[in-house]
């Protein structure tokens, strides 16, 4: 690269990192406010603190010193700064580096006002993350799929089809859902194929059920879904739904998938 390009580069670098630090305050990420700070913003040694790298490397590189640094020091920058994902994307970006999947610097939650329109449905909906995590949901689904209830690590939709038999007992179509789902699911394994924690779920998943084996190498094009068809709440009732997704965060991979009762079947 030019050296004229790169000094721009890191002209950039810092003035981005400079933009950042500047626009929070102590109180922002849960640092004690001192009377008499100079400072607009955050302190370097602050910034250094929350991402817990030595003040000295983080000075280098927000000055824009020709230093080399990994991408889990980026990602604790990132995080210490309280940059989104296109944010974060950029900052690696201009340190020359090639960004991660988002999952790695963002946790697995959704906006405040995104979770507000989930409370206010009536109706089943729940926010999955592209590993199919269920993130976020509302009342009314946490009733079908006992949400609250399970540990964080199983709150997963493919997990609770072919590994939770309870579940299970309470899909009349499970079958003909499963294999809508995991058609679905193998499409949006395309988004991120090297994904370590996708590759773990899907390896746990090929060793409890050969149902699932069998259909994420041979996936039945016929249909594809992100809800459940048919379910049986815990009271015994049977309830059918057809589904519409929206797009929560495009660049996340969040959707909202809404359940709506189907008018032919038996739910009330």
């Amino acid at each position: 690269m030019p050296e004229r390009t790169l000094a721009r580069t890191r002209s950039d670098l810092s003035d981005f990192l400079l933009h950042h630090r500047a626009k929070l305050t102590p109180a922002d990420v849960g640092l004690p406010t001192t009377r008499g700070r100079r400072t607009p913003g955050l302190r370097r040694e602050e910034v250094a603190l929350l991402a817990g790298v030595g003040l000295t490397w983080y000075t280098w590189f927000e000055q824009g010193r020709d230093i080399q640094v990994s991408e889990a020091f980026l990602i604790n920058v990132s995080k210490a700064l309280r940059l989104d994902d296109a944010e974060c994307c950029h900052l690696f970006l201009l340190a020359h580096r090639r960004p991660p999947p988002p999952e790695a610097y963002q946790s697995a939650s959704v906006s405040a006002h995104i979770q507000q329109l989930l409370n206010d449905l009536t109706r089943p909906a729940y926010v999955l993350n592209l590993r199919w995590d269920v993130i976020a949901w509302n009342a009314t689904a946490d009733g079908l799929f006992d949400l609250m209830g399970r540990e964080h690590a199983y709150r997963n939709l493919m997990w609770m089809m072919f590994a939770d038999p309870d579940m299970r007992r309470r899909l009349p179509d499970w079958q003909k859902d499963a294999r809508r789902l995991v058609a679905q699911f193998r499409c949006d394994l395309a988004g991120t194929p090297e994904d370590p924690a996708m590759g773990a779920l899907i390896d746990d998943l090929k060793k409890l059920s050969p149902d699932f084996r069998r259909w994420i190498e041979h996936p039945d094009m016929a249909g594809y879904s992100r809800g459940i068809g048919t379910i049986i709440d815990q009271r015994g009732d049977q309830f059918r739904f057809h589904h519409e997704v929206l797009t929560v965060d495009e660049h996340r991979h969040l959707w909202m998938v809404v359940y709506f009762g189907d008018e032919s079947g038996t739910n009330t």
